[in-house]
């Protein structure tokens, strides 16, 4: 079995429920093995951070290790050790909290449906995280997603300093970086809803919020203390990066950027 330097990773693949609207468009169990321009979308996000320099041991959170197993692009990386396999927790949260458990910090974090991943937006996000920090997200605002994707529908977060989109890329550096995937799974059934995950920073945050002033950096020193970590972003400047693959409007989306650019 190889020794592979780099980040420990983790590919988000568990399945979304028999509703799951990309899943049923694909005809697929799992939302992870639709295909996009004739390429699976795990397949693509493995791709993606193989090409990463930064990036070490790849682990995929699934409750089907078998459809793994079947790839046959995929199943040579499990045999070298180089792609593993964790159970999928019944959640994006419980499985972060479990591969926190498993694998330890920094554990780097995306998802399976993000399927226009580039080892440049890894690499970026990788190589900008502030000092200091317990976990970053990645996020892109409004105007580099649109400048980028001017037919794409995202959901935003806006505040003073400006709206943003997450980009599905997350660095848990640190230990007490589990204090945030405890904190995750309180807002992660409000994830479409900004007004109520803003509700959990208190009341004169909501205030500020509504009033349009209340400014992402006092958002995260409030995340954060909820925690019991340090929480930062990194900005960025890619805004394509911020496009996963939720809805159909999604996969034709993304259809269409990979095969016409």
């Amino acid at each position: 079995m190889g020794d592979f330097s780099g980040v420990t990773t983790l590919v988000l693949a568990g399945s979304r429920g028999p509703e799951d609207p990309v899943a049923k468009l694909g005809g697929v169990s799992h939302k992870a093995f639709v295909p996009v321009a004739g390429v699976p979308m795990l397949l693509r996000v493995v791709r993606a951070l193989l090409a990463s320099p930064s990036i070490g041991t790849i682990h995929v959170a699934i409750e089907r290790p078998d459809l793994v197993q079947a790839d046959a692009e995929l199943a040579p990386l499990l045999a070298s050790g180089r792609l593993r396999l964790l159970p999928a927790e019944g959640s994006p949260s419980r499985s972060v909290a479990a591969a926190l458990d498993a694998l330890g910090t920094p554990l780097f974090v995306t998802t399976a449906d993000h399927a226009l991943l580039r080892p440049e937006w890894v690499e970026h996000f990788l190589t900008h995280l502030p000092a200091g920090s317990d976990v970053c997200a990645a996020l892109a605002r409004d105007q580099a997603v649109m400048a980028a994707v001017p037919d794409t529908q995202r959901t935003y977060l806006r505040f003073a300093d400006g709206a943003f989109s997450g980009c599905n890329m997350f660095a848990f550096r640190t230990p007490q970086a589990a204090g945030i995937a405890r904190l995750w799974r309180q807002v992660e059934a409000q994830r479409k809803n900004p007004l109520r995950m803003i509700r959990l920073l208190g009341p004169w945050s909501i205030l500020r919020f509504l009033l349009g002033r209340l400014t992402i950096t006092a958002a995260l020193a409030r995340l954060g203390k909820l925690a019991g970590a340090r929480a930062a972003i990194v900005e960025m400047p890619f805004g394509m990066a911020a496009v996963d693959v939720d809805k159909a409007a999604d996969l034709e989306l993304a259809e269409r950027l990979l095969t016409h650019g």
